[in-house]
């Protein structure tokens, strides 16, 4: 996939711009930019960019917060973002084999081009929640199962609070709602126009998601964040619940 095609699909989902950081002569620290990464990727996406030193550099100043759509722009280390040995192209993947993910059925994203991120050895409590690398019918021990996930500023103004979208529809709680039906997914994800190649796509996120976390709400996978939860236990409800490890693509 080509890589400004990929940045696009970044600054779609975070709704901000995106570059790499090739793209500066200028010393970093010098910017007033924000640096995405792995760990603070979700947070941003969903609209709450967490101030917390020991994932954001201390020259950044995020003003992205809970109750507003103000975005800075932001640049990437590719090298350390992306991982390309593990993309995978669906779009013209058919078949009608059963997989299954942390003992949950795994839909996997027909028609869509997976962008795989670099998450090997990101967390604290070790690989197990991806599983074993491959194409496999089966779950393994402590795997956690897949999820899909669309947002956008319309539909998640902070943390997502009903099915995507604010309104009268706010029926199981506040925190992060995801499906693990990539095609129901799809009706919540963004839409962007390439300037590199003029062809429009969508673009939604491919996750991991905790069942020890996760509460069922119909079509939805919920994980809860409690009113008054404080920032820090925010991102460590986050990060222990929901971890993205690849970004769909699909041309429209």
């Amino acid at each position: 996939m080509d890589q400004h095609v990929v940045l696009e699909a970044l600054s779609a989902l975070l709704e901000t711009n995106v570059k790499p950081y090739n793209a500066f002569n200028e010393n970093f620290n010098e910017l007033n930019l924000g640096e995405l990464n792995i760990l603070n990727f979700l947070q941003i996406a969903l609209g709450k960019a967490l101030l917390d030193l020991s994932y954001t550099p201390s020259h950044q100043v995020l003003r992205s917060g809970f109750n507003t759509d103000v975005r800075q722009d932001m640049l990437v280390d590719m090298d350390e973002f992306f991982e390309p040995r593990f993309d995978y192209d669906f779009t013209r993947t058919r078949d009608n084999s059963i997989c299954m993910r942390g003992n949950e059925s795994y839909k996997r994203p027909y028609g869509w081009y997976r962008i795989a991120l670099k998450v090997l050895n990101k967390y604290p409590d070790g690989n197990d929640w991806l599983g074993t690398n491959g194409w496999r019918s089966h779950s393994v021990v402590g795997e956690w199962p897949v999820s899909y996930h669309g947002t956008s500023i319309e539909g998640a103004t902070g943390i997502v609070k009903s099915h995507y979208r604010p309104g009268p529809r706010e029926q199981y709680g506040r925190g992060i709602y995801s499906s693990n039906d990539v095609d129901h997914a799809s009706s919540y994800s963004k839409v962007f126009t390439s300037k590199k190649n003029g062809k429009r796509y969508r673009v939604l996120m491919q996750n991991r998601i905790n069942p020890v976390m996760r509460k069922m709400c119909n079509q939805h996978w919920l994980i809860e964040i409690p009113e008054g939860t404080s920032p820090a236990r925010e991102k460590e409800i986050v990060e222990r619940s929901i971890r993205p490890y690849g970004i769909l693509l699909k041309e429209v």
